[in-house]
């Protein structure tokens, strides 16, 4: 089992290159979610110090060593970078857990797999290519070339800090982009581990800077910043909402990866076994803090009782307890007010007619120690009109739904305001197709689940969100076009027509 930090350590932000205190000079406390104590002093910054990270992005996006580095060099660092968190994945993987409560495990996992995206996209950084036009004009010579964006505002969340920070972090450098990072007030400390690794890659000071804080004092300041050219943004609904009202003001571009409320579809043909523990691994993994939780299932009438009958087994086994232990499959909830309101929207579940067939309680357990803990709960007899079919809770919590035929479970599928993510199980290659077709979800995964990749888009449909981070749709976010004419002839045509 990994240690962890004991006692409680001060962290600085990192602004242009150094070091230091906020400029109010508070800090405030994170907590462990396990010990439910706190563990790490943040600093406490306000619009001053945002102020100070977008000059500073700026300078080194319109001047200096980065406004001049030929993108193989970008892509350089870029690696350089990869193989220094490969170096530290231990370490980062451990204060990941102690920020956030998730498991030692799958944290490991995460890091040691972070890299690909700064070996994928520094390998992209000098392949960005504009096109020479086949122009319809006489005596004309068009092209295009591809720019960065500019200075960008990334906002993270608390749930997968590094991973969901690289994917916005690797494309936005690889397209030469500068960045201000906003980590959760939750779970900053890995973000400001990382810009140490940032400083002995040997980024030019000001590509890369952390502001820590709130969202009142800081999230806001940075994003009506007027410095700020585009915002990747990954959250909840609300905020993503509000983000884009604030960006309207000012035209910024925008990315936004939101909440979702993601249908598993269990066909009468599937092999229940898989499915069973493919469904698991949608909504217990993680503790349900995820996206892409599979949070509804939709069962055929024909396997439900059945079905259902081998989930709840299977589920009543998870090992919950210090996510520091490999052994550990259940952890803490990140934060006293998701608790909270995981343990209010169960009991909305029970005052609307589910029926709760497993947990529906906060797990008071010798292993769960002083943490945030709640038992793997499963309502089945939902509707899907009912509050918990319909709002993201971001825990774990699993409504089960049943369906009689194909179109039924598309249509229950597709009856949220969310399109982040879709399962579908099933032998039945043309319903493999077909509901990849009509199910209305930025990912849609077969016979498996909670799968990703930095060759593949991520993003979603409807309130889910807007753009795509990883793949290479993912660098397109992070530039913008310009067409160049050159006029080669001899004399100007009439000046008053347009040509």
């Amino acid at each position: 089992m990994m240690e962890r930090r004991t006692g409680t350590t001060t962290f600085d932000c990192f602004i242009g290159g150094k070091w230091g205190p906020s400029e109010s000079g508070e800090y405030f406390e994170t907590t462990d979610p396990f010990m439910a104590a706190p563990w790490a002093l943040i600093p406490k910054c306000d619009a001053r110090d945002v102020d100070k990270a977008v000059g500073a992005a700026r300078q080194a996006l319109e001047y200096g060593e980065w406004a001049n580095m030929h993108p193989s060099a970008r892509g350089l660092l870029l690696r350089r970078l990869g193989d220094l968190i490969m170096r530290d994945a231990d370490h980062l993987a451990a204060v990941e857990v102690q920020d956030n409560g998730k498991l030692y495990a799958e944290m490991r996992g995460q890091v040691g797999y972070i890299p690909q995206w700064l070996y994928y996209f520094g390998g992209l950084a000098d392949k960005i290519e504009g096109a020479v036009l086949p122009i319809d004009k006489p005596d004309m010579f068009s092209y295009t070339r591809h720019e960065p964006v500019g200075v960008v505002a990334a906002i993270t969340p608390w749930n997968s800090p590094l991973l969901l920070t690289m994917w916005k972090l690797a494309p936005a450098l690889a397209a030469g982009c500068t960045l201000v990072l906003k980590p959760s007030e939750f779970t900053s400390v890995s973000t400001l581990e990382l810009m140490r690794l940032f400083e002995e890659a040997g980024f030019p000071a000001g590509v890369v800077n952390v502001v820590t804080g709130f969202g009142q004092d800081v999230g806001e300041a940075l994003t009506t910043h007027p410095g700020v050219d585009k915002i990747a943004f990954t959250g909840g609904e609300s905020s993503g909402r509000h983000i884009a009202h604030s960006a309207a003001d000012s035209f910024k571009r925008l990315t936004l990866e939101l909440g979702g409320k993601s249908a598993q579809l269990v066909f009468s043909d599937a092999e229940i076994d898989n499915a069973v523990r493919g469904v698991v691994s949608g909504i217990f993994a993680a503790t349900g803090q995820t996206c892409i939780a599979g949070s509804r299932l939709l069962v055929h009438d024909a396997i439900h009782d059945e079905f259902l009958e081998k989930f709840v087994a299977l589920a009543q086994t998870a090992r919950m307890g210090d996510p520091m232990n490999t052994e550990t499959e259940v952890g803490p909830v990140t934060t006293r007010p998701q608790f909270d309101k995981i343990l209010s929207c169960i009991e909305s579940a029970r005052a609307e007619g589910a029926e709760c067939v497993l947990g529906g309680k906060a797990a008071n357990r010798p292993e769960c120690g002083s943490g945030w803990f709640v038992e793997p709960t499963v309502f089945a007899n939902v509707k899907n009109d009912m509050t918990i079919a319909q709002q993201e809770v971001f825990g774990p919590v699993l409504s089960v739904i049943r369906f009689s035929d194909d179109e039924e479970a598309y249509r229950i599928a597709n009856d949220t305001a969310y399109g982040l993510a879709a399962g579908v199980w099933t032998k039945d290659h043309k319903r493999m197709f077909t509901a990849a077709r009509k199910i209305r979800a930025g990912s849609v995964w077969t016979n498996c689940y909670r799968a990703v990749s930095y060759m593949a888009p991520f993003g979603g449909f409807k309130a889910s969100g807007i753009g795509r981070e990883s793949g290479q749709e993912a660098i397109r976010e992070y530039l913008e076009t310009k067409c160049v004419w050159i006029d080669y002839g001899d004399e100007q045509p009439n000046p008053f027509v347009l040509r």
